[in-house]
C-alpha cells in the first residue's frame, strides 16, 4: 500500500485534477455568455454528457472488469455483476438520502430540509460528479497496482472523457445559478465546488482500492453502476423532455464514440 500511495503522491495528483479543470473551465462559462442556457444548447451539453459517461463505463471500467476476472473462466461475470449493482444501490441511497434539486425540476429530492435552491442545486451536481471521480481513481489504482488490463493511458483518457464531458456540466450548473440571482463570481465558484468532489472521491477509491487489490474488478464495476445510474437517472430525462430532444440524442451518439476513440488510441 505505501508503494501505491507513494506513486499516487508522487505522479498521479496532477491526473486526478484534470477532471475539475474541465468544470471549472465550464463554470468559467457564466462570464462571457448571456443571462441563460439556451435549451437547445443545454439539451446538446446534456446529451454529450451522457454518450461520454455510457462510453467510459463500458471501455473503461466494465471490459477492464471482465478482464481481470478472466481467471474465473464461465463466472467471470460475477465481479462486473455484483460491483455494478452495488454502485447502482450506493446511488440510489444518496438520492434518497442527501436533500437536492435537479436543473429544470421545481420539487426537490430526498430527505426534507429547508436548505435553499440553489444549495440543493449543487448538491444535484455534487452527486452527480462522485461516481466520475471514482471511475477516474479505481482506474489509476489498477494502473499503479500493475495490472496489464489498464495502462497509464487508458487511465489517462478517462481522465481526459470525464475532463471533456464535465466542461458542460460546469457552464449547465454555474448558468442556472446566476439566472436564481447569483452574482457571476458566485455562480463560478459554486460550479467548481461542485467538481472538488471528483479528485477527493478518485483520492479515496484509490487508497480503498490498494487495501483490497483482488477485488479490483469490483470496484471497477462499482464505478460504472453509479456512473450509469446518474445517466439514467437525470441527465437522458432531462436531455429527453419537451421539443428538440433529437439534439440531445445526436450529441449522445457524438459523445460516446469521442470517448470511445479516445479509450481506444490511448488505451
Amino acid at each position: 500500500m505505501n508503494n501505491i500511495f507513494n506513486s499516487f503522491i508522487n505522479s498521479i495528483t496532477p491526473a486526478l485534477l484534470i477532471p475539475l479543470l474541465g468544470t471549472t473551465l465550464g463554470s468559467a462559462c457564466v462570464f462571457f455568455m448571456g443571462n441563460s442556457l439556451n435549451p437547445k444548447l443545454q439539451k446538446a451539453l446534456q446529451g454529450f454528457a451522457s454518450g461520454v459517461m455510457v462510453a467510459a463505463s463500458i471501455w473503461s471500467l466494465l471490459l477492464p472488469a471482465f478482464d481481470l476476472s478472466s481467471s474465473m473462466g464461465k463466472l467471470s461475470f460475477i465481479p462486473a455483476v455484483v460491483g455494478f449493482w452495488v454502485g447502482i444501490f450506493f446511488l440510489l441511497s444518496l438520492d434518497h438520502l442527501i436533500p437536492h434539486l435537479h436543473l429544470g425540476s421545481s420539487q426537490a429530492e430526498g430527505v426534507k430540509s429547508h436548505l435553499k435552491k440553489t444549495t440543493m442545486m449543487i448538491f444535484a451536481v455534487t452527486i452527480h460528479n462522485l461516481p466520475e471521480g471514482m471511475a477516474v481513481g479505481v482506474v489509476y489504482a489498477g494502473f499503479l497496482s500493475g495490472n496489464s488490463s489498464i495502462s497509464a493511458m487508458g487511465a489517462l483518457s478517462l481522465a481526459l472523457g470525464i475532463a471533456i464531458q464535465n466542461f458542460p456540466e460546469g457552464a449547465i450548473i454555474s448558468m442556472p445559478l446566476k439566472t436564481e440571482g447569483i452574482s457571476r463570481r458566485k455562480s463560478f465558484v459554486y460550479g467548481t465546488l461542485s467538481g472538488v468532489v471528483e479528485p477527493l472521491g478518485a483520492f479515496l477509491m484509490i487508497v480503498a482500492s490498494s487495501l483490497f487489490l483482488p477485488v479490483l474488478p469490483y470496484f471497477l464495476a462499482f464505478a460504472a453502476g453509479a456512473m450509469i445510474y446518474v445517466v439514467v437517472e437525470e441527465l437522458i430525462p432531462e436531455m429527453s423532455q419537451g421539443i428538440h430532444s433529437d439534439i440531445g440524442t445526436t450529441m449522445f451518439a457524438l459523445g460516446f464514440t469521442v470517448m470511445m476513440t479516445l479509450d481506444v488510441v490511448l488505451g
